[in-house]
């Protein structure tokens, strides 16, 4: 009776506890029955592979939902809200996640209940950028949360939501900082974010960072912080400096003018080896090389690094000189699979181009063959292609690798004949036609793989969505255009928003609008506040002037000229020549049209479907155990039509209940999959796109899955809750 009145007693405390701190979550009981989703990826491997079983392939048809959170409405719901990519965190019962307008926010994991939130912003210009995860680390009672929003990384505290005060500035780190060693850059003006979170280390945060693609790019070094002052322990440099292995890959001094070959994917942890294994992509500028002859180590690599130091252990390339944007794009996937008779420790990493290269952990050799084969190497002017590229036998790519004649779509015959016209005035049939004036069509640019990774189980079997998407890459001559007339707000325009908005202001559908009349749909103050905040996938310009701002708003409404008649001395003319000369920023003589997609007068992929898939892949043998559609066009259903799989973009996970869960597609729904056979057991209709990684955990022996339903991507309208499911009762 004195046990029974004891804990009656304890039960009585926690409630009381409850109501006098609502706000704080180290009254959270961890029992016997939680089981976290503690790190980005489901576990520092990266597997996004749960233990859990209480939700299977028998009962997940009655899945329901159990709570939802409203991020949105924390941001306020003024203006458009930016898409939410996070894959959140469980930590010992208790939720983290960002907002589309990246505050920070803890919640009760069984019921969605706010404990508190941190606005990185607060009295602040806002910076948006993309942030799909965030960090926990604990010493005692000292609990963090690390993440990023815009330039800066904060330390918040995981009980409270306050910054940490010895972290940085009041919690607080510029990532821009150390990253240029050139005394004539003001690093205000890089852009420069953190998009995917990192690993963590003992007391060390490893964390690489997006940068520009175009020729202001920063460079792409791997660092290591401390987590406790947010001083920098080391650095890897991705474009090798003097002295450095790989130096003479590229020309001389390259490393003072090209950036990029930037880890913004995501890296990975084996603890008992003290090794980060992570991939990093193109080098600066997209589809042009001109001024960086040479194999370009380390860009479009996996690499290696001992997590204490630094130090590269190994590294292999899986694209030599990339003029394709082929950057490596989601984490790696630590696996152990059993390869000749013996159980051997790999990296499993999926490529844009629908590769899977399986490495040994230790070595970084291959574990099944891959050749090297000559490629075109006839590119624009001073262009120097590399002359062999890799191709892996096995496993089978799990995504078309060239656009064919027998390719093209046959949905209706007017989008046949659409497509095939465009086929016919355009190159294709090899993946490594370099770009060029006369245009390509091709795959690779927006997936195979994307992002959201894939996950793994402990048989070795790989679970890899992909699209499918052809690709219209066609090269501008910049001298050429610029003679016609050249302008500062023209400079600007293509420094700083041609590479995704097209030389003619053209765009490339939802994900890249044409701003060509884009001041009937939007004031000047609208631009300048965009330049200056970005929104949805669009980054914050921040980093160049207001004064520049100012031109560029001119430019894009075509007041730029009557700007200059009145005497704006700021708004016209020819680049300076300090501008022109200079190394940094670098300004190629070619261009891309924008990130392009090769659709048909409907809208629809320009290919016959599959137009995304989902892949159940062996890696002990390197065959396929199953490829199913992933998503459909329901008006295309209703005609007959077969699934026909849809783009997609965020990532699955898999779990010991034998499914697959995963949301990605543009038709925005939640499925399960069972992980035997493909098959789809369970679906639920999302208020917005689910374009994130769902997550799986457990509390009070209670097993929930929750997804971001953040919408936007593309055109789809805006959301902006987490939603979480569970069985019923």
């Amino acid at each position: 009776m004195k046990q029974i009145l004891l804990l009656g007693s304890i039960a009585m405390l926690g409630l009381t506890l409850m109501a006098v701190y609502p706000n704080r979550n180290d009254v959270t009981i961890d029992t016997p029955g939680n089981t976290d989703w503690a790190s980005y990826g489901g576990n520092k491997a990266g597997n996004r592979y749960s233990t859990l079983s209480q939700i299977n392939t028998g009962n997940v048809k009655n899945l329901k939902v159990a709570w939802t959170y409203d991020a949105a409405a924390v941001d306020g719901k003024t203006g458009r809200q930016p898409e939410i990519q996070c894959q959140p965190i469980v930590v010992n019962g208790v939720l983290y996640g960002n907002t589309p307008k990246l505050k920070l926010f803890a919640l009760r994991a069984h019921s969605g209940e706010q404990l508190w939130t941190f606005d990185p912003f607060n009295g602040k210009t806002p910076r948006f950028s993309q942030n799909r995860g965030v960090l926990y680390w604990e010493e005692g009672t000292d609990k963090r949360i690390l993440y990023s929003a815009g330039p800066t990384l904060y330390a918040i505290n995981a009980l409270t939501g306050e910054p940490v005060a010895q972290f940085g500035k009041n919690g607080e780190v510029d990532l821009r900082e150390g990253l240029l060693d050139n005394a004539t850059v003001d690093i205000t003006k890089l852009s420069v974010s953190a998009t995917s979170p990192g690993v963590i280390y003992k007391d060390l945060l490893v964390l690489g960072a997006t940068v520009s693609e175009y020729g202001d790019a920063a460079p792409g070094h791997v660092r290591a912080f401390d987590i406790r002052t947010g001083k920098i322990r080391w650095t890897f440099h991705t474009v090798p400096q003097p002295g450095e292995a790989g130096y003479e890959t590229w020309p001389k001094d390259a490393y003072r003018k090209i950036g990029g070959a930037n880890n913004w994917a995501g890296m990975v942890l084996d603890e008992k080896r003290n090794m980060v294994y992570l991939g990093t992509g193109s080098p600066a500028v997209d589809f042009y090389g001109g001024s960086r002859a040479g194999q370009n180590l380390y860009s479009d690599c996996v690499l290696a690094l001992n997590a204490e130091t630094g130090k590269l252990k190994w590294y292999y390339q899986t694209v030599h000189h990339d003029l394709w944007d082929r950057d490596i794009p989601c984490q790696p996937n630590l696996i152990t699979v059993t390869h000749k008779g013996r159980k051997v420790d790999a990296v499993a990493q999926s490529t844009k181009d629908g590769l899977i290269y399986v490495l040994d952990r230790d070595t970084g050799e291959s574990l099944f063959p891959v050749e090297e084969r000559a490629v075109p190497t006839s590119g624009l002017p001073g262009e120097q292609p590399w002359s062999k590229q890799r191709f892996p036998l096995k496993p089978a790519p799990f995504a078309r690798q060239v656009f064919t004649e027998a390719d093209i779509t046959d949905r209706t015959p007017e989008a046949h004949a659409f497509v095939k016209e465009r086929f016919q005035k355009t190159r294709s049939g090899n993946k490594f036609m370099p770009p060029s004036l006369e245009g390509t069509l091709f795959f690779g640019i927006g997936g195979g793989a994307e992002w959201g990774g894939n996950a793994a189980d402990p048989d070795g079997i790989l679970y890899q969505n992909s699209n499918e998407m052809v690709w219209d890459l066609k090269m501008a001559d910049l001298a050429a255009r610029n003679a016609e007339i050249v302008s500062k707000g023209k400079t600007l325009y293509q420094t700083n928003c041609a590479a995704c908005h097209g030389i003619d202001r053209k765009g490339s559908g939802d994900a890249y609008p044409s701003l060509v009349n884009i001041g009937s749909r939007l004031s000047g103050q609208d631009i300048q506040a965009i330049l200056k905040t970005g929104r949805g996938r669009m980054p914050s310009f921040e980093h160049i002037s207001e004064q520049d701002r100012s031109t560029l708003v001119r430019f894009l409404l075509n007041t730029e000229a009557k700007a200059s008649e009145t005497g704006d001395q700021h708004s016209a003319g020819a680049p300076t020549a300090s501008v022109a000369k200079s190394e940094y920023p670098y300004i190629p003589p070619y261009i891309n049209n924008g990130w392009t997609r090769f659709v048909d007068p409907d809208g629809y992929p320009a290919v016959k479907p599959p137009w995304g898939t989902l892949n159940a892949i062996d890696l002990n043998t390197g065959d396929y155990l199953w490829k199913v559609p992933l998503g459909e066009f329901p008006e295309l259903t209703k005609k007959g039509i077969p699934v026909t799989g849809t783009e997609n973009y965020g990532g699955p996970i898999v779990t010991a209940g034998g499914l697959v869960f995963i949301a990605a597609t543009y038709d925005e729904r939640i499925r399960a999959f069972d992980r035997k056979t493909g098959k789809v057991v369970w679906e639920y209709q999302l208020p917005a796109g689910g374009f994130a990684t769902p997550i799986t955990y457990q509390v009070n022996g209670k097993q929930y899955v929750v997804i971001a339903a953040g919408g936007v991507k593309n055109g789809h309208k805006p959301g902006g809750s987490y939603i979480a499911f569970a069985l019923p009762n």
